[in-house]
């Protein structure tokens, strides 16, 4: 990796230079001023590298990016298909004086606009053309942020005065924010030309790939937000909200999707990114009960840190799958999340069920689907991807349920300590009993909590591949031909041990009374590929669909009693305290006495006897839900913001 120096902002009047050997060595040297900086392509690349610092993923470097702040953005909390609660997706909360993010947004944006106005004062302005384009994509990384929480917001394309526009004037409109991303997009692409993942060995860095994927993903939302949603959450602009203003030359929903269509094929066509299948089978290694980790590869990719972090001895160099990520390590700059710890990404039942059978069908239609009623009957036939992150009910896993029981590959789990290495469910106090260990690492050096340091990869290949079918798919208007689905979606099928989609498996999902679509199981795709990574509520929204698949349900977890006959659980003894692992006394008027369904084909229902994670009655999400609301604070000092549509 590069040796660099990092220029970091920590407030809207003052700079403060630091200095580093990487992106991960944040210790602060000297002050100086901007006006000695940014003199030498040296120096711009410093300050650029520290704007890679700037994003949520993992504990930032910022206290307004705490752990806190950053779990109830990235973790998909309080949504349909993760087990903790959030009142922003609850519909419970109330507009606040004050919202971090908004805040943390206006400070990063302020950094990169100094960095790009530097720019256009230096004398040779291709000697810096990468750091710049680098800056760019960060303006277009914040204003995206912005634009999915809040909807049109003031655009920083400029460093802040006091006489500013976006100090003291209207919010744009959420399409005029939406053409300042693509157009910087486009920028940093032309200037990343020489800055490539080849080059760069993918260390880390902005490269061209990752601008290219990031448009993609705009493009996506945005063609799918105006077709679904439109102006339904706009305002008028004047008594409320951003108002619906287009700029000249707006692309149509179709124009979009056209866009994220053909930029993730450039990506995918460019060879330089695979899926990640390190961990598939280490039989004739030197490790122990090898049929463990068989198929196990989803679950690793995301605890990459050194050799011993997984089984097959890889390390982080070995992930061709990351587009762009934010970089880690213990020596230098650590996670500080207590991931192992804190089980970031507990499942519901909705999205247990989601996860298809070997067969590609659903669970209550699959023939291959054994049940809820025996231990462990329901995971399998099932997708890899569940029963690499759901370990089984007293089976044993490394680094299950506390720090420093970390992995010893050449050491038979099943010869120790029962209780301590096992998944034992706990029902005893009105939790959901249906974990997940997806981000929970196993690694033998995670002895306390933030010590967890794989990269943070904030765009995956497999997203670029579910773009594709995406778009693809809307274009078709629901309809996508097998040959595209072999070459984008099924790939991502294919790691999860799960059977192609395509015109056949409709037709046999139909004959079993069945209904799929294709567009329903992209979009079922897109959650099981993608949980947990902070997509899900701005999935929801952009498709029209959140109020009914957020609102009025409640949530639940796992079955307790099913068809009127209790579950394994009802009986289960933990071998830590020799004491049921279920209460019933916890869920009294907490188990599902109806069936729940969703609103798209495709879904199971949730039948009676499932324990109640979050009632009905406190799920409230609504249309004015798709948008946060306007710090008042922010109003209070500017009454040109509007406060968003319903708060």
């Amino acid at each position: 990796m590069k040796t660099n120096k990092i220029i970091i902002s920590l407030s809207l009047g003052a700079m403060l230079v630091t200095g580093c050997d990487s992106f991960l060595d944040l210790e602060p040297l000297d002050s100086q001023t901007e006006a000695i900086y940014f003199k030498t392509p040296e120096q711009f690349e410093q300050a650029a590298n520290g704007l890679h610092t700037n994003v949520y993923g993992w504990q930032a470097n910022s206290s307004l990016a705490n752990a806190n702040n950053t779990y109830a953005l990235i973790f998909d909390y309080g949504t349909d298909i993760l087990s903790p609660a959030s009142d922003a997706v609850s519909g419970t909360n109330a507009a606040g004086t004050s919202d971090v993010y908004w805040e943390q947004m206006y400070i990063w944006l302020r950094q990169v606009n100094q960095l790009i106005a530097k720019g256009a004062e230096y004398s040779n302005p291709d000697d810096i053309a990468e750091p710049v384009g680098q800056a760019y994509f960060f303006r277009a990384w914040h204003h995206f942020m912005l634009l999915k929480r809040f909807g049109g917001v003031p655009i920083a394309n400029e460093v802040t005065t006091i006489n500013s526009d976006i100090v003291w004037g209207p919010r744009a409109s959420r399409y005029e924010v939406i053409k300042q991303i693509i157009d910087d997009l486009d920028i940093a692409i032309a200037k990343l030309t020489n800055t490539t993942v080849a080059l760069t060995n993918n260390d880390g860095h902005v490269t061209l790939e990752a601008a290219k994927a990031f448009k993609a993903r705009v493009c996506l939302f945005a063609g799918t937000w105006d077709k679904y949603v439109g102006t339904k959450t706009d305002g008028d602009g004047t008594s409320s909200g951003a108002g619906s203003n287009k700029p000249s030359g707006y692309p149509s929903p179709e124009e979009f999707l056209t866009m994220a269509k053909n930029l993730s094929k450039e990506i995918i066509d460019s060879g330089e990114f695979e899926l990640w299948k390190g961990v598939e089978d280490v039989s004739g290694s030197s490790v122990v009960n090898p049929e463990m980790y068989a198929h196990n590869s989803y679950y690793y990719l995301f605890n990459l840190e050194g050799s011993d972090s997984n089984p097959a001895g890889m390390s982080k160099s070995s992930n061709k799958e990351a587009i762009f990520r934010s970089v880690f390590d213990e020596t230098n700059r650590k996670g500080n999340m207590n991931l192992t710890h804190s089980w970031p990404a507990g499942m519901t039942r909705k999205l247990t069920d989601m996860y298809l059978c070997t067969d590609g069908l659903p669970v209550h239609i699959s023939p291959l689907f054994k049940g809820y009623t025996d231990m462990n009957a329901e995971l399998e036939n099932r997708d890899y991807r569940l029963t690499a992150c759901v370990t089984k009910t007293m089976d044993y896993a490394w680094g299950w349920g506390m720090y420093g029981t970390g992995a010893q590959y050449d050491v038979d789990i099943y010869s120790l300590a029962a209780g301590t290495y096992q998944s034992v469910p706990d029902l005893r106090n009105g939790g959901g009993g249906m974990g997940g260990r997806k981000f929970r690492s196993e690694r033998q050096g995670v002895t306390a909590a933030g010590m967890e340091s794989a990269d943070y990869m904030h765009i995956r290949f497999s997203e670029i591949l579910l773009i594709y079918a995406e778009a693809t798919c809307e274009l078709g208007n629901g309809q996508i031909s097998d040959t595209d689905l072999d070459y984008s979606i099924n790939k991502v099928r294919a790691r999860g041990g799960v059977a192609p989609l395509n015109a056949e498996l409709i037709n046999k999902a139909k004959s079993l009374g069945g209904e799929l679509t294709f567009l329903g199981e992209i979009r079922r795709e897109r959650a099981l590929e993608l949980y947990g990574e902070g997509h899900r509520i701005g999935d929801l929204c952009r498709w029209g669909i959140a109020e009914a698949e957020l609102g009025g349900q409640p949530r639940c977890g796992t079955y307790v009693s099913y068809g009127g006959s209790p579950t394994y659980l009802q009986s289960l003894v933990s071998p830590v305290d020799d004491k049921p692992v279920y209460d019933p006394a916890a869920y009294a008027g907490k188990i599902t006495t109806s069936e729940i369904r969703y609103s798209y084909a495709g879904l199971t229902p949730v039948k009676p006897g499932a324990v109640i994670i979050e009632q009905a009655n406190n799920r409230l999400f609504s249309q004015k839900n798709y948008l946060q609301p306007i710090p008042t604070d922010q109003i209070k000092l500017n009454p040109e913001l509007k406060q968003n549509p319903g708060w």
